[in-house]
């Protein structure tokens, strides 16, 4: 148990900020599956749409800190793969 009161404020500070994190995290997955569904679905154009969106949150994970940058640079090269392969 934490003793000192700094040691209570990061605790507390650590349970909201891993709920924003985890919003955060959330959101980017939701773009992630939107260009993922489009490619299933085989429409380029759609495909095309949900990636130019899903990009900026890519970026904006990495730039908060819930990403790591290879990760996004990864799963974005992935994607740009696979809609150009449409």
């Amino acid at each position: 148990m934490a003793n000192t009161p700094q040691a209570r404020k990061r605790i507390r500070r650590n349970e909201r900020r891993a709920e924003i994190n985890t919003n955060r995290i959330s959101r980017i997955r939701t773009f992630i599956k939107k260009v993922e569904a489009a490619i299933a679905g085989g429409d380029k154009s759609a495909a095309a749409e949900a990636l130019k969106a899903a990009q900026p949150e890519l970026a904006r994970g990495v730039a908060r800190g819930v990403l790591h940058k290879n990760t996004a640079a990864r799963k974005l090269s992935r994607l740009t793969k696979a809609v150009v392969q449409l």
